[in-house]
This record gives structure tokens, C-alpha cells and sequence, in this order.
């Protein structure tokens, strides 16, 4: 371009900037500035970040509105601008100013084509700015914080005999994920595996005063921490030395009024002073009494008393003297409205229920069945005098361990997207590894329990008889009681290859029944929460219960005019009514697959996890602990 064609294209350009009142825009001088300067259209500048200066420094040059117009477009767009050359930019410029000279000759104005197309567009200052930091999400509120201290006879993994053992291992967990410091206390049985022993670290020991005549016990405390919770075990070799967490009475009153006792001592002895203890069940119902008598002066005397009833069944009744020497509470304790039971006895779950802040159960159905006289086991009538402290919290599973998603038990693993598909490599390989015929158009009814009366197994061995045929197996796990073992025994060799007796209990077993089996049948007399439901809707078999306790409070019988619910139910305690629910779920497998088979999915995405229990629970322990 020529240095005359350069100075012709100045003058014009200032002309213009004289005359701005005429309304036409014409190009814009740029004298080492950046982008933001003024345009002839009286558009609003745009400022453009310091980041973007491609056009900073670059030498006097003509440029056109469109290429303006490009450079925020480029700005928008790119992912991130760096600042270029001077030089290039030069180049760039000189490009531009040359495609203005050819332009010129052919017109003296130096219009642009088209106004309305080349009219640069203000980007938003959001789409601009490329550099500004993301704001980083605020920090989930959790509530205020509170230490509790669990106090029980046993916790999974280290010992377990029922669903007391779960709820040790599960709700600790769920609370420390929740902003809670907790602590669980158990004894330290010699049945606890070794790989647990060996990772337990000793804390210290002492002696302390436990019979009424002044008798003086060891006490030792090994810790062990995992998942956030701190374990500590109470060490006595007199009373923790049997292979079995429970072996009768006459041993186990004197070994849970030490455990009650020594529990607490511990906690001074460690100077971690919670502000809520929470025992469980008869094992650990003497705590509240401890704390309001002989440590009501200590550091742990201050903390509130949470007593849980997992089954009412169980009370810890024996004769009031001997519990009287072994606990050696205050004589005032021992009365009608406390401790003595029959005139004769003494009932340690009675004394706990009256001393504690809060009494809950493990579903609010059996929480309102334990106060009348069909459920209550003679404590009622206690119960509903102390009803204004009674809550009831269902319990849930813990959903890590109990996954068909990453069991690698199963044949195959699956989720409530493939269920439909792999439980049937499941059933397969639950058939064949059982003796049963592999035929997956037969329906595979489960039972995992201890064969007991309270479980209903005097209605299964009832209906038994009716309900096989040629398109039903069944599968029984458990033991207990010598009759019911026996009767399955028969049944097995009477319907042989439909029919499967594993008179034990074997984990691996029970993850395969669950995942294999079609159906699994909860007919229990009562049930405080069962955790058999919940697992088995966990992992797509469809539950067949009574409904009582936690059974009527997690399970919504299937409805078959609008098609929703979870599983198949009766009310009274009656062998014939079982025999209904258990031809109903027949009747819907084999004549309306489509239906079963959504009953399936939704059961699976069901929520019986910990979350919301634990957040329950917390409550509760903060309407405990106001002072904060």
C-alpha cells in the first residue's frame, strides 16, 4: 500500500469523526489503545479484559468495523486467549488496511456493504471473561456436632449373632458421616477373629470395685479404628473367655452388670466425656442406672442415657439378690417401679427403661405393639407409663456391604438396570450349587432366619405341604430350634430336587439366596424392625411378610389395579393367610411377568440404607443435648 493512499485514508477518517451527528459509522483510528476506544456508532464500549490485547501496541493502521466485530467473537469463543506478537498483529493490521485501499478506488465514501450485518454485537461479560475463578460449592451444613457413646454386647464384624450386631456396626458409621464423634464399646470376646485381635492397640488398665461386698476387677481397653469410628474393647479374661458372646444366665448376669459398669469407668479412665451414651437391649440396660447413681459426680455422670430395644423378648430377668450383689446399686433402685419384678426378681431392661433420657425402638410399629399386652412381655403396662420417651426409628442396611452391584459372592453382579437379566445366571447357580433342578421357569421361594416360633416357622411348616408343586422350590437357611430343623430335614427328602434344608448359617450362602431366590418369605409372630426385607428388596426378590413390627412399616403390599408396591403381605397370625400371600406372589410371577418384573426394579431402587435413620437418631440426641 502506498504512504499517499495511507495519508488519503487518515484524512478521510477524521472528517468523519468531526461529523458524528450524520449517524453513519466509518472506520476508527486505533493509536496504541486498546479495543475498548470509542466506535462512530455510539454503541456503548465494550471493555475488554487486560487479558485480551492482541491489538495493544500495534502501529497506527486503519481498521475496518467487522474486523472489531471478529476480535470479540474470537474472544467469546476461544477457550483461552493468549496475547499475541506485536509483530503478527502488525501483519494482521496490514492486511486489513490493504483490503481498504482496493476498496477506496472503486468508492470515495468507504462504506461498508452492509451496516446492519457488520454492526459489532456486545458479548456478555460473562461470555467474555474467560479467566474468572469458579466459585467452589459451599460446604454442606451438617448440624451442630455431638459425641455419643455406643454401648453393646456385640458389633459386626468383630461378633455377631443377630441383627443387634448390624445395627452396631451400621448406625456408628452412618453418624460419623454426619459430623458426630462416636465411640463403640463392646467386650473383647475371644471369639473375635485374630486379624482383628492383632490390629488392637492397648490404652491402659485399672481396677475396679464392682460386688457389693467391695470385690475389685481387672479392666483392660484395646482400641481399634476404622471408617471414622474409634472401637474400644473391654479386656477381662474371667468373664470374656468363653468362645460364645451368650451362654446363659447364670454366667452372663454377672458378666453384663461388669461390662455396664466397666464401660463407663473406661471412659473416665480415657477422659472422653460424650454427650450422649447410647445402650442397647438388656446387655447394657444398666448404664443409665450407673450414670445417675454411682457415677453421678464423674465427668461421664453429665451425659444423657439412650436405651434401644432391639427384642423385648429379652429382658435380663433374675433373681433380685444376686443382681443386687453383682451390680451393687443403691437398694432404692430395687422397687415396683424400677428394678423388681415378681417380688422375687429383679428385670435389668425394667431398670434401664426407667432411668434413661429416651427409650427408642427399631420401627415405630413395634414401638406402639410393645405397649400393649400382645407384644409387650409383661411390660407393658411399665412401658406405657414411660410412653412419652418412646421413639421409634426403623432401622436400615448398610448398603456397602449389602450390594449386588459389587457382591463378589454372586455369579453375576448386577444393578436395578441388569437385574432382570443376571438374577437368572444367580438363580442358575443357586439351583446347582444346592441340588436343586435347574429350571428357570420355576419360582424359587427363600427363608434365611433362625428357625424359632417368633420367626413364624410353625405357619411355613404348615403351608409347606400345600404350596409345593411342580413350579415351586424352596430354600430354608438357619438354625434353632431341633424341631423345626428336623421337619425341614424331611421336606427335603420328600420333595427332592425342589426342595433345600441348609440347617446352618453360612454368609456365603445367604448372599447367593438372596441374589437366586425369586421371593423370600418374613412370616414373622413379631418382628422389632428385620432386616431380611430389606436386604432381600436390596437385592430383587420380592419379600412375602406379616405385617407387624418394622415388616408392616417397610413393606407396602402390592396393590394389583394400579400395580405399585413392594411386596406381598397378610395381618393375622394365621398358617392360611400365608398360604394366600404365597399363591398371590405365584399367581403374579407366572401370569403377569411384566408386573413382577417392575416390582422388582422399583424394590431396588427402594432407599433402606442408614441416611435418613442416622439423621434421625442425630435429632434426637440434639433435642437431648441443648446446651449448645
Amino acid at each position: 500500500m502506498s504512504k499517499k493512499t495511507v495519508q488519503k485514508s487518515k484524512k478521510r477518517t477524521t472528517r468523519a469523526n468531526k461529523k458524528r451527528t450524520t449517524g453513519v459509522k466509518t472506520n476508527t483510528v486505533v493509536k496504541s489503545a486498546p479495543v475498548t476506544s470509542e466506535k462512530v456508532t455510539e454503541v456503548k464500549p465494550v471493555e475488554v479484559p487486560k487479558k485480551v490485547d492482541t491489538v495493544e501496541s500495534t502501529p497506527k493502521t486503519t481498521v475496518q468495523p467487522k474486523e472489531t466485530s471478529e476480535k470479540v467473537i474470537v474472544a467469546e469463543s476461544a477457550p483461552a486467549v493468549k496475547t499475541m506478537p506485536a509483530k503478527k498483529a502488525t501483519t494482521k493490521k496490514a492486511t486489513a488496511a490493504k483490503s481498504t485501499t482496493a476498496t477506496s478506488k472503486k468508492t470515495t465514501t468507504a462504506k461498508p456493504k452492509s451496516i446492519k450485518s457488520e454492526t459489532p454485537v456486545e458479548p456478555k461479560p460473562t461470555e467474555v471473561i474467560q479467566e474468572v475463578p469458579v466459585e467452589k460449592s459451599q460446604p454442606i451444613d451438617l448440624g451442630p456436632r455431638r459425641s455419643v457413646a455406643f454401648i453393646g454386647s456385640e458389633c459386626y464384624p468383630f461378633v455377631k449373632t443377630g441383627g443387634l450386631g448390624d445395627v452396631m456396626s451400621a448406625l456408628p458409621k452412618s453418624l460419623a458421616k454426619l459430623n458426630m464423634d462416636v465411640k463403640v464399646i463392646i467386650p473383647r470376646y475371644k471369639c473375635i477373629p485374630q486379624k482383628f485381635q492383632e490390629k488392637m492397640e492397648y490404652k491402659g488398665s485399672f481396677y475396679m470395685d464392682l460386688c457389693a461386698d467391695g470385690k475389685q476387677y481387672y479392666v483392660g481397653i484395646m482400641e481399634y479404628q476404622e471408617d471414622g469410628v474409634v472401637y474400644d474393647f473391654i479386656d477381662n479374661d474371667e468373664f470374656f473367655s468363653w468362645g460364645n458372646p451368650y451362654t446363659n444366665l447364670i454366667d452372663d448376669i454377672p458378666k453384663f452388670c461388669y461390662f455396664s459398669k466397666a464401660a463407663l469407668a473406661a471412659l473416665n479412665y480415657l477422659n472422653w466425656t460424650p454427650d450422649i451414651v447410647h445402650c442397647h437391649d438388656w446387655q447394657a440396660a444398666l448404664v443409665p442406672l450407673y450414670l445417675r447413681t454411682s457415677f453421678k459426680d464423674t465427668n461421664v455422670g453429665r451425659a444423657g442415657a439412650v436405651l434401644t430395644i432391639h427384642n423385648l423378648r429379652f429382658q435380663g430377668i433374675y433373681d433380685r439378690k444376686t443382681i443386687q450383689y453383682w451390680s451393687d446399686l443403691p437398694d432404692y433402685v430395687f422397687n415396683k417401679d424400677c428394678m423388681t419384678q415378681n417380688w422375687l426378681d429383679a428385670n435389668m431392661l425394667k431398670g434401664g427403661i426407667t432411668y434413661c433420657n429416651k427409650l427408642t425402638t427399631v420401627s415405630n410399629t413395634y414401638a406402639g405393639e410393645i405397649q400393649t399386652e400382645e407384644y409387650g412381655e409383661g411390660l407393658e403396662e411399665h412401658l406405657r407409663y414411660h410412653s412419652s420417651k418412646v421413639l421409634g426409628i426403623v432401622n436400615g442396611i448398610d448398603t456397602d456391604i449389602w450390594n449386588p452391584a459389587t457382591d463378589k459372592l454372586l455369579a453375576a453382579q448386577y444393578d436395578s438396570q441388569s437385574v432382570i437379566k443376571n438374577k437368572k445366571a444367580n438363580k442358575k447357580a443357586l439351583q446347582e450349587s444346592l441340588g436343586l433342578e435347574v429350571d428357570d421357569h420355576k419360582i424359587v421361594i427363600g427363608l434365611i432366619s433362625r428357625l424359632t416360633n417368633q420367626k413364624g416357622l410353625d405357619l411355613v411348616n404348615d403351608v409347606i405341604p400345600s404350596i409345593m408343586d411342580e413350579h415351586t422350590q424352596v430354600v430354608v437357611l438357619g438354625t434353632g430350634d431341633a424341631m423345626y430343623e428336623d421337619a425341614f430335614r424331611y421336606y427335603e427328602n420328600k420333595y427332592k430336587g425342589n426342595f433345600c434344608a441348609y440347617i446352618a448359617y453360612n454368609e456365603n450362602v445367604a448372599h447367593n439366596i438372596y441374589a437366586g431366590c425369586d421371593a423370600l418369605l418374613v412370616p414373622s409372630r413379631f418382628e422389632p424392625c428385620g432386616l431380611t426385607q430389606l436386604i432381600s428388596m436390596r437385592y430383587g426378590s420380592i419379600p412375602i411378610v406379616r405385617e407387624t413390627g418394622g415388616l408392616k412399616d417397610t413393606v407396602q403390599p402390592y396393590n394389583l389395579f394400579d400395580n405399585t408396591g413392594n411386596g406381598f403381605t397378610f395381618d393375622r397370625y394365621e398358617s392360611g393367610l400365608l398360604y394366600d400371600a404365597i399363591n398371590r406372589a405365584k399367581t403374579l410371577y407366572f401370569e403377569n411377568r411384566k408386573y413382577w418384573d417392575e416390582m422388582v426394579v422399583r424394590d431396588m431402587n427402594k432407599d433402606v440404607s442408614w441416611q435418613q435413620s442416622a439423621k434421625q437418631y442425630k435429632d434426637m440426641y440434639v433435642e437431648l443435648t441443648p446446651k449448645y
